[in-house]
């Protein structure tokens, strides 16, 4: 079902990118391999890929650097960071800089996998459905137009990433239900399996710093021990 989908593969570290192209190909991607930042980012502006995985750390030019020129030519390639470096604060200047996804080394390749076929279908359907232009939800004072692809909370925009966008609406289209981090993966990453990832925590934390305002109330609430929860500001959740 992958054949013909062509990726970039933008790493330095020889051993990884034989385990990544060797895996890929078996699986029938079309792999092209990159290993400094500099030529992977002219093998993309030349090119025509399905998907960039990207790593953070390279010679010449970041990933960072990399994926912030990639998105001023082309905005709707998804694009994987692979890092090292799995902090919060990391992950959140990644995507950032227009990542959609991201990996922590060291990784299963079944992980990896799971992950671009997830962009991957992503990418597919943003290119074929036809949204409705009356596709608007509203909770409290935040606003999201799907058709347009944007959020507002008090009147004002709130930039988001695709990921966090998709996020954001899994939450809306189902207000007050207490969604398990298993659900969020399935719906958010179509992976229907627990990876042992915190993935889904470091999302939901980045996209409250987003939402949560002054003189707003937080939105986005965990329910310990069960998920997360849409819902007005109240007690009993934190």
């Amino acid at each position: 079902m992958n054949s013909g989908k062509k990726i970039l593969l933008v790493e330095d570290e020889i051993h990884v990118v034989s385990f990544i192209q060797k895996g890929l190909s078996e699986d029938g991607f079309e792999v092209s391999v990159a290993l400094d930042g500099l030529t992977g980012l002219k093998m993309a502006q030349q090119g025509s890929f399905d998907l960039i995985i990207l790593d953070i750390m390279l010679p010449e030019m970041t990933g960072l650097e990399v994926c912030r020129q990639v998105r001023s030519f082309d905005a709707k390639v998804p694009v994987l960071f692979l890092t090292a470096l799995g902090t919060a604060e990391n992950v959140v200047v990644g995507l950032d800089s227009g990542g959609d996804d991201y990996l922590v080394k060291p990784f299963k390749f079944i992980e990896l996998l799971a992950r671009i076929r997830s962009l991957l279908r992503r990418s597919d359907t943003q290119e074929t459905e036809t949204a409705s232009k009356e596709n608007t939800y509203t909770f409290d004072d935040l606003e999201l137009n799907d058709y347009n692809k944007t959020v507002t909370r008090a009147g004002k925009p709130v930039s988001l990433t695709s990921t966090e966008f998709r996020l954001l609406l899994h939450f809306m289209q189902n207000r007050y239900r207490v969604l398990s981090r298993v659900d969020i993966l399935e719906a958010v990453w179509g992976i229907d399996f627990n990876m042992g990832t915190n993935v889904v925590d470091v999302y939901i934390n980045y996209l409250r710093k987003k939402l949560d305002m002054p003189g707003s109330g937080k939105l986005i609430h965990t329910v310990i021990g069960m998920g997360y929860v849409l819902k007005e500001d109240n007690e009993g959740t934190a």
